[in-house]
């Protein structure tokens, strides 16, 4: 096959694999350069070498190495998170699980965005905290997250692994451990033609040159020697970028705002040091030995020269006059001396200059959409393709605004491909502007994964997980120009190994254009279809265009607990994706239980209407206790939809839009309870209050201001939610009007306390020392340590059971030391650790009750555990 035909399919390929300078900005405003960055991107087209970064989830990157070795190194710098960060705690709002997880790939794309680098994943779920790598891989599939981390490495071809965390467990997390464990057996793995042979149809086998583990102050041992470890002072200043690294390098950090990973920047001389694990060990710097010119493609001396000429002569006040030059160099890379290559390149028997051949082809392919990006940029090209509706239906009409602009004197022209519907030329900052409408066409059954019907949820979310899994469908979709005519857009199909190790999905609709500079060179873009608004208050802004099914089906609330057989009202809410929808809606229930009435037609006569109807649900005289699960199921012409609509949107992330499954957990069991009146304080956010009004109590929202003594004697108890000390900065001086309350004869939760950072020392009425303890194992054993204290007996028998069925962790930040006033109620631990007994700590203050506790109720409630509701009944009736 000829180097150009190769080329040709393999950028097929790598526009669903990477799409490096379009959709890592999607979302976003049209990315612009200044001059000084333009020059920037020049002097990284004459580097051709690689890095890649791996730890265990968003946020463990270093992302001051990061912004050194991609701006100051100019290489392209990879940063691979086994998983996407699920098991966390959300610091910014009650996301929790897949959502947390949705949003914390966006931190990390945001923070790839201002650190230079680019995002892969694995497809790990992040189960919660892990003690060691052994437990970790019982619930991950390793020999998968292995294959995922390999194909990542033949994929991108890097010259050096780096990792975060050593194997030997000073990283604490379990996942941390894997994560270097994964990396050293993945850099053999990656080089070796036998491990993975299924992947060889697509990648090469590729062996990097050496593998390091990026040590730090948190890791080296007291008086350790740092003389036998590599030092690379990543504190210098760009001035190109106006900043230093460890300045790029907090702003980037500070994207993790779920994590409450704010960041202050730093200046001056910042050492990091390399430990050798793996390779041939350098004795100066990690990239010794490694040719990074363009010497690494045949033939390609004569480009870097061409390249070093532009760079010369570069004018950063007039880029404009550079795009000759990059021109000469785009048609050297076309002419580059062609070489015979077949599917031979691709077998474990394939030559070394064979392999050198097809490595060069992915260098050209990266450095060409490198170089058309900054010629776009030195003309101060502007292309931008707008909706005026966030949401399209997979059988819609689409509206496409399309906005052209040259800031340059340079004759340009440009067009929509394949039919050139909308072109024109482009003189200098005279906008084009046209529009036009498209037709999606409606999904197929053989074309997608029939639960996901065209929608574009995201790729790792179209199939329910396992606990340490994702599960990525055999197909994928997206939608772009249909090629024998504009005026439609199908339905295409990605496959698996074309979005493994991919941040997200590709834009739901892309068009591609094709322009000429000058009448000599045509360039080619693919640019996302977004939806376009202007903020009062925010300015402009952009949004993904999503594509959603005709109606969703929202059913309101997390859990729904049915208390002594009294009956429940379930609202379940249908959403138009377009107008003129007409259906039914009915619940799918268990045996046993019954609704009324069976189905409730709506009727939804524009988009984006919303007609919430409303269920009476009750379990049956023959329904026991315990936990099952109802589903909401619109039916539409025929067809059922059965997932919601959910939204979430911050302003340092690009709105993300989910499809959730229409169900919900029911709850059945035998509760009493006593009092009524809840004051719930929230913290970082959590759902608890949802779960205390399904139980009957009447929870009232407090504001710091609502604390006073006079307003607190209406409640029976007060519950604050998780991490109140750590994000109510008012707490420390609120809290002698909380403990007036407790000595008055109140009833005082608490919920976990993270044991850094906390708006006071001390969160009780006695001493008590946070630590970061816990209980990872869901259903560990319980010891009842004071069988005879009230919390276990009224007015609730709590035992054994009501610990079972418990998701991702009994409990967290355990208080390590407590003053004797507290009472320890339960213990449980780990495999072959000590008992933790500060589950739940009970002291009596004056008249009243100070209950702190770990539990990981947060997590229980919404997943409908019985026994957190008993649990949590039994807390807020203390003393009544």
């Amino acid at each position: 096959m000829p180097l150009r035909s190769l080329r040709a399919a393999l950028l097929a390929f790598f526009v669903l694999h990477s799409a490096l300078l379009v959709e890592e900005a999607r979302a976003q405003a049209p990315k612009t350069y200044s001059s000084s960055e333009i020059l920037l991107g020049l002097k990284k087209l004459n580097v051709l070498g690689s890095v890649l970064y791996i730890a265990a989830h968003p946020d463990d990157e270093n992302t001051r190495l990061i912004a050194y070795l991609a701006n100051g190194r100019l290489l392209e710098t990879g940063y691979l998170s086994c998983t996407r960060g699920d098991g966390g705690q959300n610091l910014i709002g009650p996301e929790l699980r897949e959502q947390l997880g949705v949003i914390r790939t966006q931190e990390l794309l945001a923070a790839r965005r201002i650190d230079g680098g680019r995002q892969f994943f694995t497809r790990a779920n992040d189960f919660g905290f892990s003690k060691s790598p052994e437990e970790t891989f019982t619930i991950w599939d390793k020999e998968q997250v292995l294959a995922d981390m390999v194909w990542v490495i033949r994929q991108r071809r890097p010259d050096v692994l780096i990792t975060r965390f050593p194997t030997d467990g000073r990283g604490g997390h379990g996942h941390h451990t894997a994560s270097a464990i994964l990396a050293a057996e993945a850099f053999d793995a990656a080089g070796d033609p036998k491990r993975f042979p299924e992947q060889l149809k697509y990648v090469q086998a590729w062996q990097p040159k050496r593998l390091y583990w990026n040590t730090g102050s948190f890791f080296v041992k007291p008086g350790e020697n740092m003389d036998g470890y590599l030092k690379l002072d990543a504190g210098g200043y760009n001035a190109l970028l106006g900043q230093s690294y460890g300045e790029i390098a907090a702003r980037s950090r500070s994207q993790h705002k779920s994590q409450g990973f704010g960041s202050a920047a730093t200046r001056g001389e910042a050492l990091e040091y390399l430990q050798y694990v793996k390779g041939d060990k350098a004795t100066k710097d990690p990239f010794e030995g490694i040719d990074m010119t363009w010497n690494r493609v045949p033939g390609g001396a004569a480009v870097g020269k061409l390249l070093d000429e532009v760079i010369r002569k570069y004018n950063a006040a007039n880029p404009a006059a550079s795009v000759a030059g990059l021109v000469a160099a785009r048609q050297a890379m076309d002419r580059l001396t062609e070489v015979e290559l077949n599917d031979a390149v691709y077998s474990s028997e394939a030559t070394a200059s064979q392999r050198e051949a097809a490595y060069a082809v992915l260098w050209l392919i990266e450095k060409e959409s490198e170089l058309d990006q900054l010629l776009a940029a030195c003309i101060g090209l502007h292309i931008e393709a707008t909706t005026l509706s966030p949401t399209v239906t997979p059988s819609g009409k689409l509206e496409v605004k399309i906005e052209a602009v040259n800031r340059s004197p340079l004759q340009v022209s440009f067009e929509l491909l394949p039919s050139a519907i909308v072109k024109g030329e482009l003189k200098q900052n005279v906008p084009f502007r046209s529009s036009t409408t498209v037709d999606i066409l409606p999904e197929k059954s053989t074309d997608i994964e029939r639960p996901a019907q065209g929608i574009t949820q995201p790729y790792w979310l179209l199939e329910k997980p396992t606990v340490g899994m994702y599960r990525i469908p055999a197909v994928v979709a997206a939608f772009h120009i249909e090629p024998q005519s504009f005026r439609s857009v199908k339905l295409i199909r990605a496959s698996e190994a074309d979005v493994i190790g991919t941040p997200e999905n590709l834009a739901a609709v892309n068009l591609s254009f094709s322009v000429s500079i000058g009448g000599k060179h045509s360039l080619y873009y693919v640019i996302p279809v977004q939806y376009k608004s202007t903020d009062p208050v925010e300015g402009e802004k952009y949004r993904p265009l999503t594509v959603v099914p005709p109606v969703a089906v929202n059913i309101a609330g997390q859990a729904y607990v049915f208390a002594n057989n009294q009956p429940k009202t379930v609202p379940v809410t249908l959403r138009a994706g377009k107008a003129g929808v007409k259906g039914a809606v009915a619940l799918t229930l268990p045996n046993g239980w019954k609704a009324e009435p069976a189905s409730i037609p709506f009727d939804l006569a524009s988009k984006d209407a919303e007609q919430t109807v409303q269920f009476r649900v009750l379990p049956g005289a023959g329904v026991a206790e315990g936990k099952t699960e109802l589903r909401a199921v619109a039916t539409v012409d025929g067809q059922a939809y059965s997932r919601g609509y959910q939204v979430i949107e911050y302003n340092h992330i690009p709105t993300q839009t989910l499809f959730p499954e229409a169900v919900a957990p029911l709850v059945k069991l035998d509760l009493k309870r006593k009092g009524q009146e809840i004051g719930y304080l929230m913290g970082a956010g959590d759902e608890v209050p949802d779960a205390l009004r399904q139980i009957g109590y009447n929870v009232t929202l407090l504001k710091p201001e609502d604390i006073t003594d006079a307003n607190l004697r209406r409640f029976d108890a007060v519950v604050l939610g998780i991490r109140a000390y750590n994000t109510v900065d008012k707490l420390k001086t609120l809290q002698p009007t909380l403990l007036r309350y407790v000595e008055s004869g109140g009833n005082m939760v608490v919920q976990y306390v993270v044991n850094r950072g906390t708006v006071m020392p001390q969160i009780g009425p006695y001493p008590l020392t946070l630590s970061s303890d816990r209980v990872t194992v869901e259903n560990a054993a319980i010891t009842f340590l004071k069988p005879q204290q009230p919390l276990l007996n009224t007015p609730n028998k709590i035992t054994a059971k009501d610990f079972e069925g418990w998701v991702q962790e009994q409990g967290l930040y355990y208080p390590s030391q407590w003053d004797a006033k507290y009472q320890p109620v339960i213990s449980s631990h780990d495999p072959n650790e000590s008992a933790k007994e500060s589950a739940i700590l009970v002291a009596d203050y004056g008249k009243g009750h100070y209950i702190y506790t770990g539990l990981s109720l947060f997590r229980e409630l919404p997943a409908g555990v019985p026994g957190a509701y008993r649990l949590l009944t039994n807390m807020v009736s203390l003393g009544k």
